[in-house]
């Protein structure tokens, strides 16, 4: 069975490392000039989807954005993944699930199993009831041939006073070495972080190793949130895996228009650089 981290490599060496954010969030649906509705929210994953499909190698839809509509949203949300699996676009559920033994597996069911409809290629996860709680989810992505993305550095100011603890022993460093020794050496690993790409500074300061992670890095926060080329190349200088900048607002705000979605990626990923290997792009 191949592996989501070599399915990512081989993605991200065709069709270069941009991740695009999906969030039907209402402001977007209003400016769009669509409902706040299951239809809309429909409408406007299915117009980014045939925008970037062929374009990008990987898809991150924000599931509480889908969950606020109820079980019309999740259907949204089901076809949504359907459809990219069937454009070959490959698919992060950004859903930051987090619990211990039998309702992490549960969700681990849900999301990473072969055949669940909500079968995602990798799922964001939080870290913060202990790393070992996320072992049934680990094991059935490894099963399923999936990936997962361990909340590790985010960007919110309130994450410091979680992730920072400890100092150069801290919360962050000690989720890093817990991924990294998930992934085998030599081959593209499936266990990958969640680090902000703005988070250059905390990297530095808690001495994060990401030279030995060996799995990819979602990197939220380019575009809008004032990251670019530079600020991926000081956030992740030493890395080893394969970053994934991720762009939402600022591309989805080119909308509705297909060629308009184009153009804000095509451009975002130019700000970004190709980066189709490990480490962020360069000219």
């Amino acid at each position: 069975m191949e592996t989501f981290g070599s399915r990512l490599a081989a993605a991200v060496g065709r069709f270069g490392n941009l991740c695009v954010g999906i969030d039907p969030h209402p402001a977007l649906l209003a400016a769009w000039g669509i409902p706040d509705s299951p239809a809309g929210v429909e409408q406007f994953s299915a117009t980014v989807l045939e925008a970037v499909a062929g374009r990008v190698a990987i898809i991150k839809p924000q599931v509480a954005l889908f969950e606020r509509h109820g079980s019309q949203g999740m259907a949204a949300l089901e076809h949504l993944l359907a459809r990219s699996a069937e454009s070959g676009v490959l698919t992060i559920a950004d859903a930051k699930r987090g619990d211990i033994g039998s309702t992490m597996a549960g969700y681990a069911d849900a999301w990473l199993r072969n055949g669940s409809a909500l079968a995602a290629d990798a799922l964001t996860l939080s870290p913060y009831l202990g790393f070992e709680s996320l072992r049934p989810a680990l094991t059935v992505a490894r099963e399923n041939g999936r990936g997962v993305f361990v909340l590790a550095l985010t960007s919110n100011p309130e994450g410091a006073s979680v992730q920072h603890v400890g100092g150069e022993d801290s919360v962050a460093r000690r989720i890093v070495q817990a991924a990294a020794a998930e992934n085998d050496d030599g081959v593209p690993g499936s266990v990958g972080l969640v680090i902000g790409a703005t988070a250059g500074d905390a990297v530095r300061q808690l001495r994060l190793d990401l030279s030995t992670l060996n799995g990819p890095i979602l990197a939220p926060g380019v575009g809008a949130q004032g990251a670019g080329r530079q600020e991926l190349r000081k956030t992740f200088a030493r890395t080893s895996g394969i970053i994934l900048p991720t762009s939402s607002r600022e591309i989805l705000s080119a909308g509705p228009t297909v060629a308009g979605l184009r153009r804000a990626v095509a451009a975002t990923q130019h700000q970004v650089g190709p980066g189709n290997g490990a480490g962020p792009g360069t000219d």
